[in-house]
């Protein structure tokens, strides 16, 4: 996907995407989330364009914004040494966010192909905290059908218990045939 270069976000819109990962589920309504918008023509944009990889230096300075998302894995007063549910709650937070967006008429795109150690100490990400991913956002610059290759519904249902195993063949036996 490419953006549209010439379109902006308003700091109006950003908040309305904000608004809608605040109000993602989380384990034990931790919310171990963050995010860190950097609207095109910033200092900040700049400085998380200079730490993206060749792969996505090709299409994202292009998105009108690109959101840094961050994940709070280490949880303070509890016992726990690493919160395993932080990156699915985060990633609950970046869905909601990516529902609005595409509600507002905009194209969301997640990637994690940056210098992960470079940009964390760029930003002075705090101790507990850790980049995960940035989602670039922003108008599309093509129309799209609204195709998308997908892996299919079965593959879903089976990928993960297809090792020929009793289990294996007690949920194929379950599953529904498509096209009966």
């Amino acid at each position: 996907m490419a953006f549209d270069e010439r379109s902006e976000l308003a700091e109006h819109a950003i908040d309305l995407l904000l608004e809608a990962a605040r109000w993602a589920p989380s384990a034990g309504n931790s919310q171990p989330w963050a995010f860190l918008p950097a609207r095109r023509g910033t200092d900040l944009h700049e400085l998380v364009v200079r730490r993206l990889t060749p792969s996505s230096a090709r299409w994202a300075p292009e998105a009108a914004c690109l959101v840094v998302n961050v994940g709070h894995r280490f949880i303070e007063d509890t016992d726990w040494s690493y919160s395993e549910f932080s990156d699915y709650d985060l990633g609950q937070a970046v869905a909601h966010m990516t529902l609005q967006a595409e509600a507002m008429g905009l194209a969301c795109r997640q990637f994690r192909a940056f210098d992960l150690e470079g940009l964390t100490a760029d930003l002075g990400v705090a101790p507990g905290w850790e980049l995960v991913s940035i989602t670039a956002v922003g108008k599309s610059a093509q129309d799209s059908d609204g195709h998308r290759e997908r892996r299919s519904l079965s593959d879903l249902r089976s990928a993960a218990f297809s090792d020929g195993s009793a289990a294996d063949a007690a949920i194929r036996a379950r599953m529904p045939r498509v096209g009966r």
